[in-house]
């Protein structure tokens, strides 16, 4: 028989914050909100407070030295969580200037007692708590009056069954302050600008009770409000018996040469990378291995960090994307995170239940991201794979790559690991004529083909033709000499034929 107290969670009402603190907020917790001016402290108080505010279980807000009531009520009513109607109903805003102006806890703590036994609230706010601190801190011993202080109002929040939040400015953790020890939860709020980006991070430092999400999460403030893009725990990477039951799973990539170039198709659950130059064929690959997909009933997402579909040569993309078969991902912002991506991705993989993506480019995404996040991008990318193979989907991401013709790679991050296929496109001259070719370079636990085959993009898509013969030495390993491969490639429909 378990004497275990049940703890009630609530659902903060913060898109990725109740992932983020283990499954939501603890009920009648004492928390702090922190972290420098400007971060978003009260609009994520505000935020909570419009979602688990009710006429039955009400909110109070008491503000203090910070933002007069009106002046913070003017800028948060353009969130569009605010509702105007909840005020004085659902939602009580009570000034406490005076008495904390006076610099006596005693009488703080006696106003806030007498408006909580006014109205009942399930939920108390006190924003901001630091001016409650300084103002009290005139007197000889400030730290046993603020420790006494804190202790008292967390055991009477507790004892009238209210979850309290106190909203602070606090600039670092370090500082020596009671109410770190004293509070249940501790969340903070960090923030920076880099090369013109605003980077904007959470870290739950403390939730007592539940096991919360390690580490700096970025969020983002919207019309909406905040959204929290929680960073993902690491994936445990597919063993090999794993890999080996996919095999009998078999995606096919849309052309019939391809695939029997792969061994029968792509494994179902697989990563593949094609990497190749500038202009060989990379996009036109991972088009058609959606638009396959789409042909035998399957759903897609494709995240295009480098120029939209609706722009580019893809128009059977951009169809895919109009009729909902396949999702576009293509934020512009400037401040992206790797946690933001990710989030994104996996909101239009579990909308559409897709099961095929295609990253559309690695070097796109590296630069739609946010200066900060680029310093560990082979571990963001370590990430995203993990996370995406969790789910279960078949992933297709290009790269690409400068045609050093005699020197052979397959990333510029060092990434090949990750996946577990790799498709490498070249050029090669030949009587003076721009060549492609195609091979597979790996397709884990499973055998490929070793050939070297010549392609060529057509109006209907890629055309595979047969093993390329040895001519004149060009496949051999000799020095070809260079030339340009940026030409305009011009527009084409992409398709699933090949020759």
């Amino acid at each position: 028989m378990s004497n275990k107290v049940t703890i009630n969670r609530l659902a903060t009402g913060v898109p990725g914050l109740d992932e983020v603190l283990g499954g939501g907020l603890p009920e009648f917790s004492f928390n702090l909100i922190a972290g420098q001016p400007g971060c978003g402290k009260t609009t994520l108080a505000h935020q909570m407070m419009f979602a688990l505010a009710t006429p039955e279980r009400p909110a109070l807000y008491l503000t203090v030295l910070g933002e007069p009531p009106l002046k913070m009520l003017r800028y948060q009513q353009q969130f569009d969580f605010f509702d105007s109607e909840r005020i004085n109903e659902s939602i009580h805003f009570i000034n406490l200037a005076d008495d904390t102006l006076a610099g006596d806890l005693d009488q703080v703590l006696r106003r806030i007692v007498a408006e909580v036994a006014a109205h009942n609230p399930a939920l108390v706010f006190v924003d901001s708590f630091r001016s409650v601190m300084l103002a009290g801190s005139g007197n000889g011993s400030p730290h046993n009056s603020l420790q006494q202080f804190v202790q008292q109002l967390g055991m009477l929040m507790t004892t009238w069954q209210a979850t309290t939040f106190l909203i602070g400015e606090y600039f670092t953790e370090a500082d020596p302050n009671p109410v770190f020890t004293v509070a249940d939860g501790l969340i903070w709020l960090r923030q920076s600008v880099q090369r013109n980006s605003m980077v904007r991070k959470m870290e739950i430092m403390k939730m007592r009770g539940q096991p919360t999400l390690a580490g700096l999460h970025s969020f983002r403030i919207g019309h909406t409000g905040i959204e929290v893009f929680a960073h993902p725990r690491a994936a445990v990477a597919s063993d090999a018996e794993t890999k080996t039951s996919s095999l009998s799973a078999r995606l096919s990539m849309g052309m019939p040469r391809l695939d029997e170039m792969l061994g029968g198709g792509l494994p179902r659950g697989y990563s593949l990378l094609v990497a190749g130059p500038s202009g060989s064929g990379k996009s036109i690959l991972a088009a058609a291995f959606l638009a396959e997909g789409a042909r035998c009933g399957e759903t897609g997402v494709i995240a295009a960090f480098e120029q939209h579909p609706n722009r580019s040569r893809s128009h059977v993309i951009a169809e895919l994307i109009e009729s909902g078969q396949v999702a576009l991902v293509d934020s512009q912002a400037p401040d992206l995170s790797i946690d933001e991506i990710v989030g994104l991705l996996m909101g239009e993989i579990q909308r559409l239940n897709a099961t095929r993506v295609v990253i559309d480019s690695l070097s796109g995404f590296e630069l739609a991201v946010a200066p900060t996040f680029r310093e560990d991008f082979r571990e963001s990318l370590l990430r995203l794979v993990t996370t995406l193979a969790g789910a279960g989907v078949t992933v297709l991401m290009t790269s690409e790559l400068e045609d050093r013709y005699t020197d052979l790679r397959f990333s510029p991050y060092g990434t090949a690991f990750l996946t577990d296929a790799i498709i490498v496109q070249r050029y090669i001259e030949v009587d003076s004529r721009l060549r492609r070719v195609m091979a597979v370079v790996k397709v884990r636990a499973s055998a490929h083909s070793d050939e070297l085959r010549e392609f060529s993009v057509h109006d209907d898509g890629i055309r595979i033709g047969d093993m390329l013969p040895d001519h004149e030495g060009l496949l051999g390993g000799r020095p070809t000499r260079k030339f340009a491969t940026d030409a305009s490639v011009g527009s084409r429909r992409l398709g699933g034929s090949d020759g």
